[in-house]
């Protein structure tokens, strides 16, 4: 696994792909998102952190950027957002596998798994938010609207996480051991268990991503 970006480089690295006038703002968003997101554990805290750094990245970029801004900021959204959409597919597939090959599991393990899951948009939205409100007096309500845009419309990200409750959420209770002495040092292994793979997965979304976009950069 290669070295965990900084919440400051990911910042700046956002920042300066905002600025660009050149090629596609929203796919070079996604992967630095990608990138962040993948050398790290897919776990709520570490994931709410780097959309923090990728948010602050577009708001500082769209505060230099001398092109228009509104379809700019737009782009950078989506961008941000189809790379949580694919982290959340990521934990999906990772806890599918999970599921199939371990009886080790309880109703509490995978509810909690869910449970973490399920905020995922809201802390996207949330984040944004804050971001827009601290945003300086020069794109702040240009920023306001696009998140305002992203909330009304519903996001890549909800769609993901609704197909993984929908699918998962009913095999609560039909495919897993209810085991009433399951501690937290349990949950907490299951939680890096399912951490891992679904970042391993995540990096294999990313690269395949990256294949197709390349050479319409060339």
């Amino acid at each position: 696994m290669n070295q965990p970006l900084s919440t400051q480089e990911i910042t700046s690295a956002v920042s300066e792909s905002v600025q660009q006038d050149v090629g596609d703002i929203r796919t070079r968003v996604r992967d630095l998102t990608l990138r962040a997101l993948q050398t790290r554990r897919l776990e709520a805290e570490e994931i709410r952190e780097v959309v923090r750094a990728v948010a602050e990245g577009v708001s500082l970029g769209a505060e230099h950027r001398v092109g228009e801004v509104k379809q700019a900021l737009a782009s950078a959204l989506s961008g941000l957002d189809d790379a949580l959409a694919k982290a959340a597919q990521a934990t999906h597939l990772a806890l599918q596998e999970l599921l199939s090959k371990s009886r080790d599991f309880t109703d509490q393990d995978l509810k909690h798994a869910l449970d973490d899951l399920k905020i995922t948009e809201q802390a996207l939205l949330d984040t944004l938010g804050q971001v827009a409100d601290a945003a300086g007096s020069k794109i702040r309500q240009e920023l306001k609207d696009a998140v305002e845009h992203t909330r009304r419309s519903g996001t890549d990200t909800g769609a993901s996480v609704k197909a993984t409750l929908s699918e998962l959420g009913s095999r609560l209770s039909a495919t897993l051991q209810v085991s009433k002495t399951a501690g937290q040092e349990a949950a907490h292994t299951l939680s890096g268990r399912l951490a891992a793979l679904a970042s391993g997965i995540l990096a294999g979304m990313a690269e395949a991503l990256r294949g197709k976009s390349e050479p319409g950069q060339k």
